[in-house]
Protein backbone atom coordinates (compact mmCIF):
# COMPACT_ATOMS: atom_id res chain seq x y z
CA UNK A 1 0.00 0.00 0.00
CA UNK A 2 0.92 3.57 -0.85
CA UNK A 3 1.69 6.23 1.82
CA UNK A 4 1.50 9.39 0.58
CA UNK A 5 4.13 11.27 -0.68
CA UNK A 6 7.77 11.51 0.72
CA UNK A 7 9.43 14.50 0.91
CA UNK A 8 13.04 14.82 1.43
CA UNK A 9 14.53 18.10 3.22
CA UNK A 10 16.61 19.24 6.29
CA UNK A 11 14.06 22.13 6.67
CA UNK A 12 11.23 21.61 9.57
CA UNK A 13 9.43 24.64 8.24
CA UNK A 14 8.76 23.23 4.42
CA UNK A 15 8.21 20.01 5.42
CA UNK A 16 5.20 21.94 7.80
CA UNK A 17 3.88 23.71 5.19
CA UNK A 18 3.56 21.44 2.40
CA UNK A 19 1.61 19.06 5.07
CA UNK A 20 -1.13 21.81 5.76
CA UNK A 21 -0.88 22.46 1.35
CA UNK A 22 -1.63 18.95 0.75
CA UNK A 23 -4.66 18.64 3.27
CA UNK A 24 -5.31 15.00 3.80
CA UNK A 25 -2.57 13.57 2.13
CA UNK A 26 0.03 11.71 4.06
CA UNK A 27 3.17 13.48 4.23
CA UNK A 28 6.26 11.49 5.60
CA UNK A 29 9.26 13.41 6.09
CA UNK A 30 13.19 11.91 5.53
CA UNK A 31 15.80 14.92 7.12
CA UNK A 32 18.25 13.55 4.59
CA UNK A 33 19.47 10.98 1.77
CA UNK A 34 20.38 8.31 4.48
CA UNK A 35 16.66 8.23 5.96
CA UNK A 36 15.13 8.66 2.93
CA UNK A 37 17.16 5.60 1.54
CA UNK A 38 15.62 3.91 4.84
CA UNK A 39 12.20 4.65 4.48
CA UNK A 40 11.99 3.71 0.46
CA UNK A 41 13.67 0.08 1.25
CA UNK A 42 10.49 -0.48 3.41
CA UNK A 43 7.73 1.69 2.65
CA UNK A 44 5.80 2.83 -1.41
CA UNK A 45 5.17 6.02 -1.39
CA UNK A 46 3.03 8.27 -4.50
CA UNK A 47 5.89 10.27 -4.76
CA UNK A 48 9.31 11.52 -3.88
CA UNK A 49 9.44 15.10 -3.15
CA UNK A 50 12.66 16.03 -2.72
CA UNK A 51 15.44 19.49 -2.43
CA UNK A 52 17.68 19.45 -5.22
CA UNK A 53 20.77 19.49 -2.49
CA UNK A 54 20.78 17.91 0.60
CA UNK A 55 24.17 17.51 3.48
CA UNK A 56 24.99 14.13 2.26
CA UNK A 57 23.91 14.02 -1.43
CA UNK A 58 21.49 15.27 -3.97
CA UNK A 59 18.46 15.24 -6.12
CA UNK A 60 20.23 12.36 -8.39
CA UNK A 61 21.23 10.56 -5.81
CA UNK A 62 16.91 10.10 -4.32
CA UNK A 63 16.35 9.49 -8.27
CA UNK A 64 18.47 6.99 -8.69
CA UNK A 65 16.45 5.61 -5.44
CA UNK A 66 13.03 6.53 -6.62
CA UNK A 67 13.67 4.47 -10.12
CA UNK A 68 15.13 1.35 -8.57
CA UNK A 69 11.95 1.16 -6.65
CA UNK A 70 9.38 2.62 -9.39
CA UNK A 71 9.23 6.15 -7.52
CA UNK A 72 8.22 9.11 -9.25
CA UNK A 73 10.31 12.24 -7.94
CA UNK A 74 9.41 15.81 -8.04
CA UNK A 75 12.75 18.18 -7.19
CA UNK A 76 12.24 21.28 -5.63
CA UNK A 77 14.95 24.05 -5.10
CA UNK A 78 14.35 27.70 -5.10
CA UNK A 79 16.84 28.99 -7.77
CA UNK A 80 14.35 26.58 -10.09
CA UNK A 81 14.56 27.68 -13.82
CA UNK A 82 13.93 26.51 -17.74
CA UNK A 83 17.80 24.85 -17.62
CA UNK A 84 17.67 23.10 -14.72
CA UNK A 85 13.57 21.95 -15.37
CA UNK A 86 14.99 20.64 -18.77
CA UNK A 87 17.89 18.84 -16.78
CA UNK A 88 15.65 16.91 -14.66
CA UNK A 89 13.42 16.03 -16.56
CA UNK A 90 16.02 14.43 -19.68
CA UNK A 91 17.23 12.67 -16.55
CA UNK A 92 14.14 11.34 -15.27
CA UNK A 93 12.84 13.28 -12.70
CA UNK A 94 9.04 13.42 -13.42
CA UNK A 95 8.81 17.61 -12.45
CA UNK A 96 10.42 20.32 -10.69
CA UNK A 97 9.06 22.74 -8.38
CA UNK A 98 9.90 26.35 -7.32
CA UNK A 99 10.17 27.30 -4.12
CA UNK A 100 8.61 29.05 -2.53
CA UNK A 101 5.57 26.73 -2.57
CA UNK A 102 2.29 27.02 -4.12
CA UNK A 103 -0.52 25.13 -2.66
CA UNK A 104 -2.20 25.00 -6.20
CA UNK A 105 0.68 24.10 -8.37
CA UNK A 106 2.17 21.19 -5.38
CA UNK A 107 -1.03 19.67 -5.55
CA UNK A 108 -1.38 19.78 -9.23
CA UNK A 109 1.91 18.38 -9.58
CA UNK A 110 2.04 15.97 -6.82
CA UNK A 111 -1.21 14.87 -8.03
CA UNK A 112 -0.49 13.67 -11.86
CA UNK A 113 2.68 12.55 -10.60
CA UNK A 114 1.41 9.24 -8.09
Amino acid sequence: MESGVLFVSPYQEDADSLARMLDGIALVHALNLNEAASMMETEKFQVVLSEAQLEDGNWLDILQLAQAVGMELVVTDPWADARFWAEAISRGAYDLLAQPFHGTEVRRVLSSAS
